[in-house]
Formats: structure tokens, sequence, C-alpha cells
């Protein structure tokens, strides 16, 4: 056997437990060694009876004097009870409903017992205490004993059973890092840190295997974007100058004064354009930042040097914004299309899907702003000098290569912006491929959005200031977690609560629905209508898009508030608050826990997105945060995304990697590197 054979050859793996290790991924030897702990008990204080205090988490080493079965007359379970002896004191254990134990274990044999002691009237006891026999090697008691994340029907004991099978497979894992990494770096080899993460000797070889996994994950990541990096230094890319007149007449035409950040921001970009290599870069900036304008300067200057731009939004609604937006601000300058399954315009001309593209091919018109339509093989692009995504992260790498591949002979520029904030050390570690440029200042004259967690006794008072802001014109946002009714999570859903709001709550306003469900023509009619208040109220699940732009929508009520991650609650938030009427986020939460208190009320006193977000990842990861299993970025088992130190080690010595070698000298590594299939941004 080895790492890429079926978990069925292990010896004692029937179909039953095949099927359920498959439920989390485990298909291969490999899929369950790089299944890791979450946590450790720490059993390796081993002392004497006799030495016992109340509630010392310890083992003990004991001979078994009796067990035997009984039923608890009060609850009817079966209570096994046994007396040990180690020669200094005697102990009684207890386990509940395990009455096979008494064929496992025998009056005369000698076993390691660790868990929690408990001292009470009735003298000294240990309840269900982890066992093993003393004759064999431990990896359940007397030692650091690893604890598993998994699915119903396996149990911790089981899964290091199985560890325990494979061992003489972990121990000939083929190394592939260079010696002068591991050397310099004082690491484990690889087959050392694979086995004492799983059974670690100490607490220090555990932390040291752990430092090595984490440092495994970032490298190969990181050399990924370094080669892509050094490769897209060889391309060319339009050589875009910076027409200064055009930038600062179109700056004087805004009715609203751009802030420093948004200057600088456009100056770094238009800057990166002029030396005739591919920008890479992402614009980063909180919602309501202004981030739009911004492109509107950069796609100006590039229009202005002979070459086109192509916006692409990851929905129709939102890019019918940018297409509103653009045509406004270029004055009818510049001849501005938009191409989506519904609409192919350019400059006031409606045209059929062969006539738009036959002009995108001959180069008759200057910015074109899409959906995936746009990505289609058959549309060609003359001229593309810039590429601008909205909400980057919404796109995969395939589609993002297709667009790239439209620029013909020259590589066109690459702007991506989102609304999601990135921590710093995220960015550091997986988006060091992208130059970031960041707006952190919100525009002048924008109202602070007061938010709110409301308890469950206000709500009628909530449903009262919803009713007199509707009443004045204004408009509500709704957000429900789930589309249908879920009692085993107690979370409303949003088709009981548009009901409700509909038949009782506010039956005299026009109320929308919008969840995942619906046709994509059905939602982007309903918000179709909430953008031109035909809607008071929209109800709607997470799906609400980010970036849609409703001035008139002063609430945004959010309903089982603890359901979602802070970066979420920040976008939603950010939906109110664009007009000139005060607006406010309103937080119901029927999860009254401490933890969810103090996170909610956290949110609510933080108005910075980038704090946020770093709160965000350190409570749930960069997988729930930033949907990398969609997105295509590699899952994070080990490493840590907030330790700077770490990442910095791993940029250096993936630069001293580059420095001093080919990749292709270390087959294995190569091998590797070429298995993980790590996505960049970029192609």
């Amino acid at each position: 056997m080895n790492f890429e054979s079926k978990i069925e050859l292990i010896d004692g793996v029937g179909k039953v437990l095949a099927s359920r290790l498959k439920q989390m991924g485990i298909l291969t030897i490999k899929d369950l060694v790089y299944h890791f702990p979450y946590r450790y008990e720490d059993y390796s204080v081993v002392k004497k009876i006799n030495e016992l205090n109340h509630e010392d988490v310890v083992t003990i080493k004991a001979k078994v004097e009796l067990i035997a079965n009984r039923r608890s007359w009060k609850k009817r379970k079966v209570v096994t009870e046994a007396i040990v002896d180690d020669g200094s004191d005697r102990l009684k254990i207890v386990w509940f409903n395990q009455p096979f134990l008494i064929k496992n274990i025998k009056a005369g044999d000698e076993i390691f017992l660790s868990g929690k002691v408990e001292i009470n009237n009735y003298g000294t006891q240990m309840v269900s205490p982890s066992y093993e026999k003393s004759t064999s090697k431990t990896i359940h008691t007397a030692r650091l004993v690893s604890i598993y994340p998994l699915t119903q029907g396996i149990t911790a004991k089981q899964f290091r059973f199985l560890l325990q099978k494979v061992l003489l497979i972990i121990k000939q894992t083929k190394e592939f890092l260079p010696i002068d990494i591991i050397e310099r770096n004082d690491f484990f080899y690889l087959n050392q840190a694979l086995e004492q993460i799983h059974f670690p000797q100490s607490h220090d070889s555990m932390i040291k295997a752990k430092k090595r996994l984490q440092f495994d994950e970032l490298f190969l990541v990181q050399l990924r974007i370094y080669q892509a990096k050094m490769e897209l230094k060889k391309s060319n890319a339009p050589r875009i100058k910076f027409l200064e007149k055009p930038t600062v007449d179109f700056v004087k035409s805004l009715a609203f004064e751009l802030t420093t950040d948004q200057k600088k921001t456009a100056w770094q970009i238009i800057q990166d354009m002029e030396f005739g290599k591919p920008m890479n870069r992402l614009l980063e900036g909180d919602v309501g930042s202004g981030k739009t304008v911004v492109a509107a300067l950069v796609m100006q200057n590039v229009i202005l040097n002979g070459y086109k731009c192509i916006v692409m939004a990851p929905t129709e609604i939102l890019a019918t914004q940018h297409f509103e937006t653009l045509k406004k601000m270029f004055d009818n300058h510049f001849r501005v299309g938009i191409f989506t399954r519904s609409q192919r315009i350019i400059g006031t001309e409606s045209l059929n899907k062969n006539l738009i593209k036959q002009k995108m091919k001959n180069g008759e018109f200057d910015v074109v702003i899409g959906t995936q339509a746009l990505i289609q093989e058959s549309v060609e692009i003359k001229d593309l000098g810039l590429v601008i995504i909205d909400e980057q992260h919404r796109f995969g790498v395939g589609q993002r290569k297709k667009l790239q591949d439209k620029g013909q002979k020259l590589i066109p520029h690459f702007l991506s912006m989102t609304a999601t904030p990135i921590p710093r050390t995220l960015a550091l570690a997986l988006y060091s491929d992208l130059d970031l440029c960041i707006i952190k200042s919100m525009p002048k004259g924008r109202k602070q959005i007061v938010s709110r967690l409301v308890e469950e006794i206000n709500r009628v008072k909530a449903y009262d200031f919803i009713k007199q802001q509707v009443m004045d014109g204004r408009q509500v946002f709704v957000i429900c977690p789930l589309i249908d009714e879920s009692d085993t999570l107690g979370v409303k859903s949003v088709t009981a609560e548009f009901k409700k709001l509909t038949e009782e709550i506010f039956p005299q306003f026009n109320i929308g629905l919008l969840h995942g469900k619906l046709k994509s023509e059905q939602k982007d009619s309903v918000m179709q209508g909430f953008i031109n208040k035909k809607i008071d109220i929209l109800v709607s699940t997470s799906v609400i898009e980010v970036g849609i732009d409703v001035p008139n929508a002063t609430i945004m009520m959010i309903e089982g508030a603890d359901r979602f991650g802070l970066a979420q609650l920040h976008q939603f938030r950010g939906r109110v608050g664009r007009g000139e009427h005060q607006s406010y986020c309103l937080l119901f939460s029927d999860n009254s826990g401490e933890k969810t208190v103090q996170r909610l009320k956290y949110f609510v006193e933080c108005k910075d997105g980038f704090e946020l977000a770093e709160k965000d990842l350190e409570l749930r990861g960069a997988g729930e945060v930033y949907g990398f299993r969609q997105s295509g970025m590699p899952e994070m088992k080990v490493a840590d995304l907030l330790d700077a130190e770490m990442i910095s080690l791993v940029q250096t010595e993936v630069g001293e990697f580059f420095k001093n070698n080919k990749i292709e000298d270390y087959p294995d590594l190569l091998n590797l590197f070429r298995q993980k299939n790590i996505i960049i941004h970029f192609e």
C-alpha cells in the first residue's frame, strides 16, 4: 500500500466505514493521513491512585480486580462498573451504555485509564475514561491524544486505530522540500511531521510538526504565485501613457470631490500601466467607498490611448447599474455598451447578438459592461487594453483566462475590484500575485449607519419604526438565513417571513421575495422592482446583490444575524446608507449565548470593514469567510492565515529558492506542485 491506495485496502475498513469516511472526503490513505487533529487531550501525566485530586486529568496504570454490568433503575441505562488497584489504592471506574466492555476488559488485566477524576460523597472515581491494555503501545492513553473532526458513526478511537495501521506508510513518506530549507529552519522531515501531528511524543514535538505542515501549505501556494508572477513579467501589455489634461477635466466634471484615497489609488493604477508590462491589481474598498469612479478615471486614460475596456459584473442587475453609472460619468464622450443575457446595447443602439459581436470585433466601442455572456469563446475583442472585474472572488480563474485571451497579441491590464476587505496577512499569503491598492476613507458627507442589536421584547417597536420609514417614502431590506423552515436550527425561513410580513405585519405595503431558487429572470424582475420603488420591503436570503445601489433604502433588518459572519453582515449593512437619508441596520438573533451576543455587539460598535474582516478570519477561518472552496483557492488545513511571521518566512524562502534553484531539479516538489494545481488570479 501507499498514499494513493484506496481506504478500503486498510485492514478492518468495510463498506460501512468506507462510506462514512468518504462522507468526510477521505478516499485514499493520503486523505486519511492529511485529516489532521483539531485539538489534543493531554493524558501524559501518570499518577498513582493515592495521589489523585478532584478534577485531575490524568492517566493511571492499574490491575482490574472486578468488572460487571448493571442496569440503572432511574434511566434504564447499562452501567459498567470496575474496581482497579495500582498497589497504592483502589479506584472505582464507571462507563455508561458500553456493555461490550466486559468482553474487552477482564479481571486480572493491567490497563491504562485516562480521564477526569471525580471526588464526591461516594468516594473517588473516574467516569467514562479512555482505556488501553498496558501490553500495547499507547495511542489513546498516557500521552497527548489527538481529537479529530469526524462524522457520525466514526469515533476518535477508531480513527486513531486506522492511522496506527498506516504508520509504516507514514514513516516512508517522500521528502519534497529542499534539504537546506529544512536544516535552516530546524524543521521536521515530512515523515516525522506527519507522525508527530497524529501521535506526538510531547507538546513541543506537536508544535514542531504543525509548524512544518503549515509551512508546506503556504510554500506550495507562494511557489505557484511567485513563478506565475515571473512569467507575467516576460509578457507585454499595451503601454498606456498618462494624459493629464483629460484626467483633470474629468475630475472637475464630477458632482463631488474625490477623497485622498481615491486620488492615490487611481494614480497607482494609471502609473502601473505606463511600462508596457501587464498590470495585475486588486482595488479594495469598503462598501460605498467609491471604487467605480476610480475605475472610470482609469478607463478614460486607457480609451484615450486608443484601447478598449471590459467591465465584468457577477450579475445582470449589477452590469446594468455599472452601464447607467458609466454612461452618466462619461457624459456621452465614449461609446459605452452592455452585453448580457437580455441586453445588447452600444451607445443608444440596441443590437442583436451577432451585430454586437461584430462591432466588438471591429473595435466599434470604448467600454462594454457584461456578465458571463462576454466570456463566450465566439466573442472577439479588438484592441483590448483593460479588463476590470467587479467582486473578483465571484469569478473562477478559467473565466478570467478566457477574458485575457481576448487581448490577442498583447496581454490586457487586469484590475479586480472588491468590497470585501481582505486582512493584510491573508493578502500576503494568498493574494500576493495581485498588487493591492486600498480605499479606506469614505466620501464626504456620508452619514454613519446606525446599527442596533434588537432584543425580541422590542420587535414590535422595530416594526413600528419600519412602518414609519416606509410611510415617509423609504424602502427596507429584510434578510433571512434559510429558504425552507428548519426546526432543528430554529432559523426563520425567508418564505415564512415573507408570508408573516405580507399577511400580518405590513399588509398595506408592497413586499417582494428574493432567494436563490428563483430563476435569473425572476430575480432580476424583483430587484428591478425594488430599484424602481415599486416594492417597499424586500425579503431576501443572502443572495442580495453585492454592490447593488438603492439610495432610497434606509433600513437593513437582519433575522438570524448569528447565522452570518461579520464580513457578510457588513456587506448587508452596506446596502443602505447610500442616499441623503439617515440609515439603520437592525440585528435580530434567537441565540442568546454569551459568545454570540459579544460577536454581534462587536459588529454593532465596529464600522471598519477591515477590522471586521480580521475578526471574522480569526473566528471562522478563510474558507468560510472568502469561500475559497468555491473560488479554487487551496484549502488550508493547518496554516494560520493570521500568522504574519510564518507568511513572511515562507515568502523569504520562496524568493531564496528561485534565486538558487529551478523547480525542475526537484522532481518530488514538481510533482506535488502539479498535483495541487493551485489557482492564482491571473494566467
